[in-house]
């Protein structure tokens, strides 16, 4: 009972970001809608809290009902990647896999929801399929922080199953890769004093 008075919950809450987020872009339309009104002369000199005045014409929204398949596949993607990063901040790795699956299932080039996808499986501890994901988006990335992760990642998989050498290639790389991100260097420590037998591995999800 308590399982589905949760879920409920969970499910209720997102719905209430999902409105909020139509209603504050509602709120900018009508306000670039307010500056288009505006005489000539006027708008580029008018200044109003939390509005920026455009000196060009505004583009009206696109209508919704006449939406193409691609724009309709866009706003499911992003409906799927939201609720299941809603999911991933609430630790409900279970029901955010689900998201995030779907997600990739509709746009296989989508490396952010790969990338979610991937971190979520290390947090169930299904190293499997994370390595797999996060294979694919090392090879097919060009963002240096979401290779880092991917590299890093991989290497507290290989450190898991304590092929130690391995997972300090990877741990090196991630390090190269992206010098900022300090996970890597901490895994690399790790596995070179794990004498105790106990490793601290940070898989990185702190910088999603």
């Amino acid at each position: 009972m308590l399982k589905s008075l949760s879920d409920t919950f969970i499910e209720e809450w997102l719905q209430f970001e999902e409105k909020m987020a139509d209603f504050r872009e509602l709120q900018h339309e009508s306000a670039e809608k307010s500056v288009q009104e505006l005489p000539q002369n006027h708008k580029a000199q008018q200044k109003m809290p939390g509005l920026v005045v455009q000196t060009a014409p505004v583009s009206a929204p696109p209508n919704k009902a006449a939406a193409s398949p691609a724009s309709e596949s866009s706003d499911l993607e992003a409906t799927l990647l939201t609720k299941g990063q809603g999911y991933f901040k609430l630790f409900m790795f279970r029901h955010a896999a689900a998201h995030f699956q779907e997600a990739v299932k509709q746009a296989p080039d989508n490396n952010g929801a790969r990338l979610f996808l991937a971190m979520t499986y290390m947090h169930l501890q299904e190293w499997l399929e994370a390595q797999r994901h996060f294979q694919l988006l090392v090879e097919l990335t060009d963002h240096p922080k979401w290779q880092a992760l991917g590299y890093n990642a991989l290497g507290c998989i290989q450190a898991v199953r304590m092929n130690l050498e391995q997972a300090e290639r990877y741990f090196l790389k991630a390090h190269e890769t992206d010098p900022a991100f300090t996970d890597p260097l901490s895994n690399l420590n790790s596995c070179r004093q794990h004498d105790d037998g106990h490793l601290s591995l940070y898989f990185g999800s702190g910088q999603l």
